[in-house]
This record gives C-alpha cells, sequence and structure tokens, in this order.
C-alpha cells in the first residue's frame, strides 16, 4: 500500500448520461484556431498542416453551474466548444482507422479565457498558461456516451448568454476533424482513458460578466447551464 505524505486531492470526476459511475479526469487538450471564422476575428491565420494545441489542468473541468469570475482579469471571454472523451479502449498507436475506439462519449463545454492575459502573453511572445490554464476555466456538461450521441457535420454548437445567441456553427466548420486531432495527439502525447479534448470555438467569443447565464449546447445531444458569480 502506498503511503502519502498527505492525503492526495480527489480525482475531478464527471457524470455520465445513463450511469452511476463518474468519469475520471486524467488530462485537458484543448486545440485552438479550430474554426477559420474564429481564428480571422482573433486576427489570426487558420492553422495549414498541423492543428494547434493548448492544455489545461485536470481539476479545470467544472461541471458545477456556479461559476467563479476568475482573479486577474477584466476581461473574461467565452468559447463554446465539443468535448471529446476518451475511454478505457485507446489504442497504443491511433490511426485514422481506429481512432473512433477511442471515443467513450461527447459533452459540451465552455474554455474560458482571460482575453487580457492572453493579449499580454501574445505581445510578448509568451506561454497562453495563466490566460487559459485557471481554475474552473473549463465548465462542462455530462458525459453522453458515444454510442447514445449521433454526431455529424450537421450537429450545431450553439452558445446563449442571457438567452441572447452569441455562438453558433455545424460541427462541419471544424478545420480538423475529431479523427484528425485524435491522431495528431498521440503523435504528440500518449492519450490515456479518462482524457478530455477541447475542439475548438466558433467566431462570436465575447466578455462575460458576473451574473451572465450561460446555455451551452450540443444541439439534440447534450447542453450545460452555469451562470458567472
Amino acid at each position: 500500500m502506498t503511503a502519502f505524505a498527505f492525503p492526495p486531492a480527489p480525482p475531478t470526476a464527471l457524470a455520465v448520461r445513463g450511469r452511476s459511475e463518474r468519469f475520471p479526469v486524467h488530462r485537458i487538450y484543448c486545440v485552438g484556431r479550430n474554426f477559420a471564422d474564429h481564428a480571422r476575428e482573433m486576427g489570426a491565420e487558420a492553422p495549414k498542416g498541423n492543428p494547434v494545441f493548448f492544455m489545461k489542468p485536470a481539476d479545470a473541468a467544472w461541471p458545477s453551474p456556479d461559476i467563479p469570475y476568475p482573479g486577474a482579469t477584466a476581461d473574461l471571454h467565452h468559447e463554446v466548444e465539443l468535448v471529446v472523451a476518451l475511454g478505457p479502449d485507446v489504442p497504443d498507436t491511433l490511426t485514422a482507422e481506429n481512432a473512433g475506439r477511442a471515443v467513450f462519449a461527447y459533452a459540451v463545454g465552455v474554455d474560458l479565457t482571460r482575453r487580457d492575459l492572453q493579449a499580454e502573453a501574445k505581445d510578448k511572445r509568451l506561454p497562453w498558461d495563466t490566460a487559459k490554464g485557471f481554475d474552473a476555466s473549463a465548465p462542462i456538461g455530462e458525459l453522453v456516451p458515444a454510442a447514445e450521441a449521433v454526431l455529424d457535420d450537421a450537429t450545431a454548437l450553439r452558445l446563449h448568454i442571457n438567452g441572447e445567441l452569441r455562438q453558433q456553427a455545424p460541427l462541419g466548420d471544424m478545420i480538423f476533424s475529431v479523427t484528425d486531432i485524435l491522431v495528431a495527439l498521440s503523435g504528440l502525447y500518449r492519450l490515456r482513458p479518462g482524457d478530455l479534448i477541447f475542439m475548438g470555438t466558433p467566431a462570436g467569443v465575447a466578455a462575460l460578466q458576473r451574473g451572465d447565464r450561460l446555455e451551452a449546447e450540443l444541439d439534440g445531444i447534450t447542453a450545460y447551464r452555469g451562470q458567472i458569480i
């Protein structure tokens, strides 16, 4: 039996629709600039050849409806995203042919961004960690098992803020598909059960204020509702 110097923090775990067991989060990978319209609104070119990745800590996954407004920012932005959750059947080597076996479930999430810190980091050519990887920066809804979630290019990704539509796009607008991303990630990291991949956001990102109500939706499949406090 392993002895610890002090009790380890419990793992971050997410609800799975129709199951009592919870999904243990291992890592959170995020895809940058995976919608061309969002890349343009951020003053960047859409990636060509290879996708852009960054990471958030596992405990940034936030299933609670109460989302704390983070410190050190005056410009918190929302980015609604499809989330892919990997299960126990992750192949040792992922290819276009077997990558689908790795997918355990899908969810909808919001990549929260301290945009002012990101802009400062970009200006100084520094990493984005403080802009992206803060506490509660990845609100996420329940996971829907892949066998119960029928996604196609027409499936709509949406975000309403206080009842107003802010972001909307079909998944077919993604530059890199789920398979593309899984294969590319597996060339950089050893993907494991419990990994989450936030797949990128469409145009329409904007600031959030305390009291704002969020409704993120993967049309006909799942939703997440929360409020900035």
